[in-house]
């Protein structure tokens, strides 16, 4: 791998691995992990090896294949709980033309991918935002871009268990009162959580039967709307349906909101990454994890997306405010009341799933925050359970997402967080990729794991810091037409809100608390009986 002799930070010793930096590494045993120096993606060894030469003992249970890794990203990208989260609001703003947006968000995503899987290949550590920027752009940057990452998954399980809680009633005819709705958030949550505690094997059975049933059920549902219940002739596709004028915006300014919306159709891949801890030879199935959870979602999004369109009734009446639920509406116009029921079914299972492994994830974020003694609470935080499950950042995440849930008894105040969240996800996209583009141009950094593009890495590496920076910007602009009417000044600069208010706490607990100082160098020598204490004691390199 080729480096810049100028980074003093990386260490040559003998046996280190240079992509990471640091000083002489440890195996399981304590003993020496010896290699070439390409990087630990390509050394030979078993898993827990390759984990040892980046500073980490294995503690959780690495159990799962390719096929389970993929369930993981496919549940949290989930294509019922990106089509419900969009189809709205896009066709709301731009009729029936709202759909070209989510080939341009999907091929965005596309480049976030890429940068992703030469990211994972090198280092396949849960907590990839984290762990990825420590090695890339040092602490502080790391630091920050970790906690910005952790807060927006732990707040979106607020949103998707909170979206959930409808369905709930749906399934037995009821109209639930907001208290009602925020009650049976938390008993998903808590359902979502116990699951979660018997560890890996049992989340992967959990979160495979739901998108089983939910591929399935997509799949079939979007192919039979489009073949047999078919309204309109493709021409809808291209109508604005006079969406921008009603809204009083342009066309273009119609299909930047579209687009800023659309991404959250896409996100949650980086799911696959969390497990890599656990998911056998990391370094080459995950990369291939993400690409099949975030292609096959998207090819069933758009799918799914069309079909509802042309098989709706009335796609002026969503434009004008009268529908506000139009998958629904095509789907029990298409297949008769008869099928509302079991399509709600489906849709519950989705957000389940969705939840479930969203929940794993931010778990694991945590608990690798915290092994290196740079959480709040990190000796409580990086605990494991019997079943090798990451006990300690579970009951974390899921008292974070669970103390939000009470916004839900203002609807507003929702939808503020669900706004945050998107914006919030994308800026960690934006700096990873941001620290990946200057290490190659500036400290000569070149993947060295299983998965390297190459010069082509550059330049896609240069294009997803275009494409993440540009969304970043979009969904946090304010605009008054991805507001409910009548909404009040601070949903409408939500996300701008959201993610400062949350920069500024992180920053204060780095400006405090310093964990920035506690980061050792990544593969620095230590033994492997060495586990790190709170934020108040030195993290060692091999946990």
């Amino acid at each position: 791998m080729t480096e810049n002799p100028a980074r003093s930070r990386i260490s040559r010793t003998p046996g280190t691995d240079p992509g990471a930096g640091g000083g002489a590494d440890r195996g399981a045993a304590g003993g020496p992990v010896t290699g070439p120096g390409t990087g630990v993606g390509r050394a030979a060894g078993t898993d827990a090896e390759r984990l040892a030469a980046l500073g980490y003992r294995q503690e959780l249970k690495r159990s799962l294949g390719v096929l389970g890794n993929i369930s993981m990203g496919f549940a949290v990208v989930s294509p019922v709980v990106g089509l419900y989260a969009v189809s709205q609001v896009g066709i709301g703003v731009a009729g029936g033309a709202w759909i070209w947006a989510l080939p341009v968000c999907l091929i965005g995503q596309m480049l976030v991918v890429a940068v992703y899987s030469e990211l994972a290949s090198q280092w396949p550590l849960a907590g990839g935002a984290y762990q990825w920027s420590r090695r890339l752009a040092g602490p502080t940057f790391a630091w920050l871009t970790g906690w910005m990452w952790q807060f927006a998954v732990m707040f979106a399980n607020t949103t998707v268990a909170y979206l959930a809680s409808p369905w709930f009633f749906a399934l037995f005819g009821l109209t639930p009162t907001p208290a009602q709705l925020v009650l049976v958030s938390l008993a998903f949550m808590l359902a979502c959580t116990l699951v979660n505690a018997y560890g890996i094997n049992l989340l992967r059975r959990f979160v495979s039967l739901g998108i089983a049933a939910e591929a399935i059920a997509s799949v079939v549902v979007g192919f039979a709307l489009l073949l047999f219940f078919r309204q309109h002739g493709f021409g809808l596709l291209t109508d604005l349906l006079d969406a921008p004028a009603t809204a009083g915006v342009s066309t273009g300014a119609a299909f930047l909101a579209v687009v800023a919306v659309g991404g959250w159709a896409f996100i949650g891949f980086d799911a696959c990454v969390s497990t890599a801890e656990e998911t056998k030879d990391a370094g080459r199935q995950v990369p291939r994890a993400m690409w099949w959870a975030l292609l096959s979602v998207g090819v069933v999004v758009v799918l799914n997306a069309v079909a509802v369109e042309l098989a709706h009734p009335d796609p002026a009446a969503v434009v004008r405010g009268e529908d506000l639920d139009p998958v629904t509406t095509a789907v029990t116009s298409g297949f008769g009341d008869w099928s509302a029921k079991p399509f709600v079914v489906v849709v519950l299972v989705s957000f389940t799933a969705c939840l479930m492994a969203s929940q794993g994830g931010a778990a694991r974020g945590l608990y690798s925050l915290a092994r290196d003694g740079v959480f709040p609470f990190s000796a409580q935080v990086r605990r494991v359970n019997r079943h090798k499950a990451p006990i300690g950042g579970l009951v974390a995440a899921t008292l974070v997402s669970s103390a939000a849930l009470p916004l839900g008894l203002e609807s507003t105040a929702m939808g503020s967080l669900i706004t945050f969240g998107t914006a919030a996800t994308f800026l960690p996209f934006f700096l990873l990729c941001l620290a990946a583009v200057l290490a190659r141009l500036r400290d000569g950094w070149r993947p060295s794991g299983a998965v390297s593009y190459g010069r082509a890495g550059t330049v896609i590496n240069v294009l997803a810091v275009l494409w993440t920076g540009l969304e970043v910007v979009n969904i946090c602009w304010p605009r008054t037409i991805l507001a409910p009417p009548g909404a009040p000044w601070y949903q409408v600069w939500a996300a701008v809100l959201g993610v400062g208010l949350v920069t500024l706490a992180g920053i204060g607990y780095l400006l405090v608390r310093r964990p920035q100082r506690l980061m050792r160098e990544p593969g620095a020598g230590a033994t492997s009986g060495e586990r790190p204490g709170d934020a108040d004691e030195l993290a060692p390199a091999v946990h």
